[in-house]
Order: C-alpha cells, then structure tokens, then sequence
C-alpha cells in the first residue's frame, strides 16, 4: 500500500511540475525582491529634509519643515503598499509551488489600511486597490486542486494587483521628481556658495567644496537611474502577471435560472 501511495505522491509532483502555468506563476513570484528599490526609494523620499537641511536658507528650512512632516506621515502608507503586492506574490508562488506560505501576521499588520496623498498621486482608486489585494490574502485562496487554486488567485488578484502597482509607479515618479528639486537646492546652493570660497586664503575650503560638489553630482545621476531601473521593474511584473491573467481558463457559463412550467409571464 506504501508502495502505491508513494508512486501517486511521484505522480502529483511531476503532473504540478510539468504544468507551464504553475511554473511560470513560481517565475512571477520570484521577481518579487526586484521591488525592494521602492521600499528603499521611498525610505530616502522619507529622509529629503535630513538631507537638504545644511543647505537650506532659515526660511526655507521653516518651509521644508512642514513639508518633512507629511512625507513622514505618508510614510508608512507607502511601505504598507509595498508589503500588499510583495506578499501577494510570495503567497501566489507558494500556491503554485504547492508550499504554505505563513503571512497571517503580516496580512493582520496590513489590513489596517492606508489613505490617499493626493499631492504625491496616491488616490482613491489606489486605496481601493490595496484593500481588494488584502482581502484576497484574507481570505487564504486553496483548493484541492492546485492548478483551479492559483487560477482563482490570479482571477481575484488581477484588478488589485495592477492598480496597486500603477500606484507603485506613480509613486516612484513622485520620488524622482523631489529628488530633481532635491538636486536643484543643493548643486544651486552650491554652485552659488564656492566661487566665494576661491581666494587664495580659502584654497583648502574651496577644494572640499568642488569635492563635494562632484560627489553630490555623481550620487544624484545615480539616484535617477535608480528611479528609472525601479520604475521599469513595476512595468515587468505588471505584464507578467497581465499576460497569466490573460492565459486563465475561461470560465464556465452560468446556467440560466430553471423555467417552472405552467408560470405566468
């Protein structure tokens, strides 16, 4: 009996390893560490004061201030986002790898919700998205079969999970232009300040300067083709997962509703 029950267990293994779905589902979900960049992005979009702050004027550091204090409040929300789409995928490679993947505690943090920030482009739609992800999470998708399990995943997951990655990248297109402000303050600030710091009693002053200066060039060229890299990541997940959504199976037609006979019109 041993025998046979392990020769089915063989069986069921190579059927869900041969099913190019439930492959490409795992391929999906292992793209899902490519998102880390915005959690790191919008760590640093966080942090844009603490940066500016040394080159700021007084009444512009009492502006920015104000300012500080919404990014930090938005925060959260952002990472909140982040932690709905990439649990999502580890949850749908988990399913079609035929594991359990272990994300109630992590789905009770994230039910809380999040709001809109209208100023960086985070909408209602948005909002609404992400509590439709997170209520399928909830409801902890299984089957008996596993291939119907993961379809009916991606089916519940296909609206959410692209808007929530559209507010992914308008999020990040948000970030890339406080950094080009962010830029324009300090290399402006900068480029206004050294020249006063070239006479020759200043030499030293000046060279730290230009030094500086050049690595503030390099890190902001950086940091833009960081927003750029990121954004291109969110485009590549949302087609993978649009092009699974799209290779679903159709699904049966409802049955009309049965015709007693003898009832009137």
């Amino acid at each position: 009996m041993k025998r046979y029950t392990c020769l089915l267990l063989c069986l069921l293994l190579a059927a869900c390893a041969g099913n190019p779905r439930l492959k490409e589902v795992r391929t999906l979900a292992d793209e899902a560490p490519k998102l880390a960049a915005f959690s790191d992005l919008s760590q640093r979009f966080r942090d844009t004061y603490q940066r500016q702050q040394p080159y700021l004027s007084a009444p512009a550091a009492q502006r920015e201030q104000a300012i500080d204090r919404k990014r930090r409040d938005a925060y959260p929300d952002f990472i909140a986002l982040h932690g709905a789409v990439t649990t999502y995928l580890r949850a749908l490679g988990a399913l079609a790898g035929g594991e359990t993947y272990n994300y109630g505690e992590q789905v009770k943090q994230l039910s809380e919700g999040i709001k809109a920030w209208p100023e960086t482009g985070l909408t209602d739609r948005h909002v609404n998205a992400y509590s439709a992800l997170v209520r399928v999470l909830l409801r902890g998708l299984t089957g008996h079969e596993q291939d119907k399990a993961v379809q009916a995943m991606l089916r519940d997951g296909a609206e959410p999970l692209q808007t929530s990655l559209d507010a992914m990248h308008t999020l990040l297109r948000y970030f890339d232009k406080n950094h080009d402000n962010e830029q324009r303050i300090v290399l402006g600030m900068l480029e206004v300040e050294i020249p006063y710091a070239d006479a020759p009693r200043d030499r030293l002053l000046a060279a730290l300067a230009r030094a500086h200066q050049q690595e503030k060039i390099r890190e902001y060229r950086l940091l833009g083709l960081r927003h750029t890299l990121a954004g291109q990541h969110v485009d590549e997940i949302r087609e993978h997962h649009a092009a699974l959504v799209q290779g679903l199976d159709p699904q049966p037609a409802t049955a009309p509703p049965a015709t007693v006979q003898g009832a009137q019109p």
